[in-house]
This record gives C-alpha cells, structure tokens and sequence, in this order.
C-alpha cells in the first residue's frame, strides 16, 4: 500500500495503536505527543477533522487517524493522545495509545505525507528541526506578544462556540422581531423577512451557513447581527451577544490550510486568540459569508415585492449607532464612538484603599491599569446586581479610561437622527446631566435614555480617578 510500509530496521520509530490495530511514525515525523483537551468544531470541515485546538498560541488542527485509514472514529478514550507531527504546518493525529519510542518496530508505518495529502490535498512539508530535536520537543513557534489594538470585533455565539464579524462590518445587532413573514420557495437559509426603516430586512440562519446544529436556548437571547452583503443590508440569527473586542494584528492568525477543503458556503476568515490562547474565536467575513449563487438569490428574496435595502433608500447614511446595555431592568444607550470594548467582569478585581465607594477596584487591561466604576448608584438601581457574570464597558473620557460595570449589553442599535430626541433635564441641580438625548424607536415602542460620555464622570471624580490609576499603576 501507498501508505504503508515497513520501518528500517535502524531507524527511530514511535509505535501507537488505532482500533486492533498497531502502527508506526518514523520519529522524525514527530514533534511532540499531547493529551486531548478541548476543541474548538469548524464548520463545513473535512469529514475526519476533528476541530482545533490550542498550542501554546497557535492554532493546531486535529485530525482522527482512525477515520483517515478508513476504521469507525470513536471517542477518546482515557488512554488516548494527540501526536503532534513535525511537518510544517503542523497537524495533530489521534490516535487510541502511544506504546512505545524504539529503534526498530515490526508494525506498519504510516506514510503520512500520502495519507495527508490523499483526505486534505495538502501536501506536507517537514520541519527541517525536526532531526535536531527530540521527540518531546515543541517546534511550533510561539507568537511574538503585540502591542497595538487595531481589529475591532463584534463577538456572538452559535452552537456554544465563539464566532466574531468586524465592527466596522455591522450595521445593528438588534433582538430579532417578533413579526417575521415567510418568504414561500426560498433559500433553505432563509428564515424570513421583517420590517425595517421602511423597508424589509432578509433574516439568514447562520447555523445553516456554518452547518451548526439548530439552536435550542432560549429566543429572548437570541439577536440579529445586521451586515452588508453588496448595497443590502441581511439579518444574520445568532444564539447570542458576547463582547466588542478589539484586538492586536499578532493575535491574528490565518486559518490553517487544511480548514480550507471542507464543503459549504461561509468559510472562516481566520482565528483569534485570546487569553493566552485559552480562548479562541473564529472569525467570518460578510464577503465569504455565502457564494455568488446564493447571494443572488437571498438578494432576489428580500427584493420580492420589497423596497430595495441600500443605504441611500433607508437614510442609514443619517443614523448614530448606540451600544445599549442594562442595569436592572432598565436600558440605556452610549454612542459606540465612545466604546473602547465590552469585556467580562474579571474574577477578582485589585480593591484600591482609601478609594470612593463607587469605585470596585482596578483590573488589568493587556498591561494598562483601568478603574471600574459601580454606576448603579448614579442610575438609581437599588435590585441586587448580577455579580460576575456582568460585563464591563471600557470607555475613555477626556484622556482617562475606564470601565463601567453593566448587568448585560444587550444590542448594538442603529437610530435615524429623525428618531432622536433632546432629553429633558432629569437631574438634580446639584448632579452632572449625564442624559443628553432620548432615542424614540418607535416601531419596537420603547425609548432608550442616551448618554452623554463626556459628562458620565463629574470633574471630583475624574480627578480620584486618575489619581487612583496612577496609584495602582506601580503596585500592579
């Protein structure tokens, strides 16, 4: 067979099995042998990837040898390890046990460069430190740490995995409409269509771009992240809100070849990492998100009968776009200008001594030190907060940054200046108006109190705060 051989009698070789049956890899073929740990699925990938998986930084894409010899692929067992090849880009290989490291071996050798190329058409190249290692040894290198946030990102759920579009590619995220009308004979990605700003919004399953499963949690979690495929504006459903991030170039990578021969639409632009690469997020491009045939018909869909969706139509080119979160039951608007990012509430936030009460404490932000203000006292919230399952809104005022604890950010809202209104004076004499404008969205009927972030922090607390940053800055 092409891709079975037997091993030189003098040559180092790494014996494991799969299934019943006992296999070998020449030793320089090999980098390093792993544990399983979680992975993260890819869409519309080859039948035997597996997902991938973090690797001190980088993104290792794990396949099942077991299905690449054409045996049944079961789950790990207790027993079972990753080997991690030496190829350049690398791959991990499953396998069921690694039995032994010995110079000569009577079981069959995997030509891996054959069977790779067989399933993925992906020709592998070998490290050339792969002989001057040990077998033991890492040769995937490690990214170098940047130091400028240059991507911004909008990150959202599906299939409990993590999945961002950039920020500057979103229109809205909106909770999705309680009216949705059936478009009859359409795409199968096609859930239906809504109104918006006089006209109708197509609403796209991405589930079924992504070829992920249905989502079965709850509707009120889901939302509508609107984008721009060519002059019309598509709905894309997802499972959930997560964060704004805004990420360094370096933290970047491309997706690994071997992600790229799956079938389907939507295809993944690259992979993030976060967290010291505990934390990955996939990320879609709204050009790659259908091909030119699908494209044209949900195009077609949402023209049926239906004003066009292109900005000069709808006045989006006259709209202001709010980041909206919640404090109790309430909800609130900040200008996204004035939105650095939205990220989770550290475990533990760094108490400051002698600070006010309405500062929690200080946390670290990539190397910066950033004060996190309570305002639920400012915003009259006296119900019990939702503890560290809140999020924080990092804003900069004047040249201080600093975090704001909300309960949930709940949507990204695009408002007609027509809908937007000067707000009354709210506040007592002796309080900072914090409320500049109401946003009056009428066809949901709600108004939503608009924030002025340049007046959210009086000058006495500005002047504690900056004081408090300088302060923690040292010690951290």
């Amino acid at each position: 067979m092409a891709s079975a051989a037997q091993a030189m009698p003098d040559e180092n070789v790494l014996t494991f099995r799969v299934g019943s049956e006992r296999l070998s890899l020449p030793a320089s073929d090999v980098a390093e042998i792993i544990r399983p740990r979680a992975m993260t699925r890819v869409p519309h990938s080859p039948a035997n990837l597996l997902g991938v998986i973090n690797l001190r930084g980088a993104v290792l894409p794990v396949v099942s040898l077991a299905g690449l010899l054409g045996h049944d692929v079961a789950g790990a067992s207790p027993s079972a390890r990753i080997v991690v090849t030496s190829a350049r880009p690398p791959v991990g290989l499953l396998v069921d046990e690694v039995s032994a490291l010995t110079q000569s071996a009577e079981e069959r050798k995997v030509d891996l460069k054959v069977l790779l190329a067989q399933q993925f058409g992906t020709p592998l190249r070998r490290s050339s430190a792969a002989s001057s290692g040990g077998i033991f040894e890492a040769t995937t290198p490690l990214p170098q740490a940047g130091t400028r946030d240059n991507l911004a990102l909008i990150a959202f759920e599906l299939s409990g995995q993590e999945y961002a579009l950039p920020l500057d590619k979103v229109v809205e995220v909106s909770v999705v409409p309680g009216d949705i009308a059936d478009v009859p004979g359409t795409d199968q990605a096609m859930i239906g269509v809504s109104e918006r700003g006089g006209g109708l919004l197509p609403l796209v399953s991405l589930h079924v771009l992504l070829g992920l499963p249905a989502h079965s949690g709850s509707r009120a979690q889901r939302r509508v992240v609107i984008t721009r495929i060519g002059r019309a504006l598509v709905g894309l459903v997802v499972d959930g809100m997560k964060e704004i991030l805004r990420v360094s170039d370096d933290s970047v990578d491309p997706v690994p070849p071997v992600l790229t021969r799956g079938k389907g639409e939507a295809r993944i632009d690259a992979i993030c990492r976060l967290e010291s690469g505990r934390r990955l997020v996939s990320i879609l491009s709204p050009a790659r998100l259908f091909d030119t045939e699908t494209s044209a018909r949900i195009l077609a869909d949402a023209e049926q009968g239906t004003a066009q969706m292109s900005s000069t139509g709808s006045g989006l080119s006259q709209s202001e776009q709010f980041v909206v979160f919640q404090l109790g039951d309430e909800h609130y608007g900040l200008p996204i200008a004035a939105v650095d990012e939205v990220v989770r509430r550290p475990d533990k936030l760094t108490r400051v001594p002698r600070a006010p009460a309405f500062v929690e404490g200080v946390m670290n932000l990539r190397g910066k030190i950033v004060p996190v203000i309570n305002q639920r006292q400012r915003f009259a919230v006296t119900d019990a907060d939702g503890g560290n399952s809140r999020r924080i809104v990092i804003v900069t005022i004047d040249t201080l940054q600093a975090g704001f604890v909300v309960d949930a950010v709940s949507e990204i809202l695009s408002v007609a200046v027509s809908d937007l209104n000067s707000a009354p004076n709210l506040m007592t004499s002796e309080d900072v108006p914090i409320f500049d404008r109401i946003a009056n969205i009428e066809r949901e009927g709600r108004m939503i109190l608009l924030i002025d972030a340049k007046t959210l922090l009086d000058r006495a607390e500005r002047d504690v705060l900056s004081a408090i940053a300088a302060e923690a800055a040292p010690a951290s």
